[in-house]
């Protein structure tokens, strides 16, 4: 999988689409990119700044943290109730 590109360049190409001095395709093959690529950093240039609807990058990042914290949490109340039936088993009568 090839690196990404920094951020920096990112920007610069959807600025440069955006005026529309020259169609996608030619300004993706100047700058060495697919055009879905550019595609794909326009529109989420535009969700970023909110002129279209979408999850942003913060968000999509916030989302996975919580995900992680569910799972750890799941994980956790799994323990304790392993831990809480064995201990339970250890009291009934004839042990």
């Amino acid at each position: 999988m090839p690196r990404p590109h920094p951020k920096e360049f990112r920007d610069d190409v959807v600025a440069i689409a955006r005026r529309g001095d020259a169609p996608v395709s030619q300004i993706a093959k100047d700058f060495g990119i697919s055009d879905s690529c550019l595609r794909n950093w326009m529109h989420a240039a535009e969700v970023e700044e909110g002129n279209r609807p979408g999850v942003t990058a913060s968000e999509s990042a916030e989302l996975r943290e919580v995900k992680k914290r569910v799972r750890v949490l799941e994980q956790e109340n799994e323990i304790l109730r392993r831990a809480a039936a064995y201990f339970a088993q250890a009291h009934l009568p004839g042990k």
